[in-house]
């Protein structure tokens, strides 16, 4: 039997302070989202300025790193190269950049989406939430 990590509240606030100063630091109008390892939502952040719709799409993102265990820009890149029948994937959306797993010892305890700028900021603001971590 395996022991597994997983993201305590205290960890969750580590990544959305890191997140938030990094979105804030750009002056850019973002939600951040953070999910567990199957995507379920731990965190929702919209800060002040950001789109109502950017409420929908980061958690989208989030839940779609998590569950793929990688980021989804791979999943934005793979559908802009023409494989245009990824978007049917039943059960997942969010397949936009923006989306970042949080892995430990190579296993996906969770996922940080972003939402609200351009989608190569989204994945910043993500990246510095997971990098706060220090894994």
């Amino acid at each position: 039997m395996k022991t597994k990590s997983f993201l305590e509240l205290a960890d969750v606030k580590v990544i959305a302070a890191a997140a938030e100063a990094e979105a804030l630091k750009n002056s850019w109008a973002v939600t951040i989202a953070i999910t567990d390892d199957g995507g379920n939502l731990l965190w929702l952040q919209r800060l002040d300025g950001a789109a109502a719709l950017s409420a929908q799409i980061a958690p989208a993102k989030a839940h779609a790193a998590a569950l793929g265990r990688r980021e989804t820009k791979t999943y934005e890149d793979m559908i802009n190269g023409g494989r245009t029948s990824f978007v049917t994937v039943p059960g997942v959306c969010g397949l936009l950049e923006g989306g970042v797993p949080i892995l430990l010892n190579g296993q996906t305890i969770g996922a940080v989406g972003v939402s609200g700028v351009k989608s190569n900021e989204d994945a910043q603001v993500a990246k510095a939430g997971v990098a706060a971590l220090k894994l």
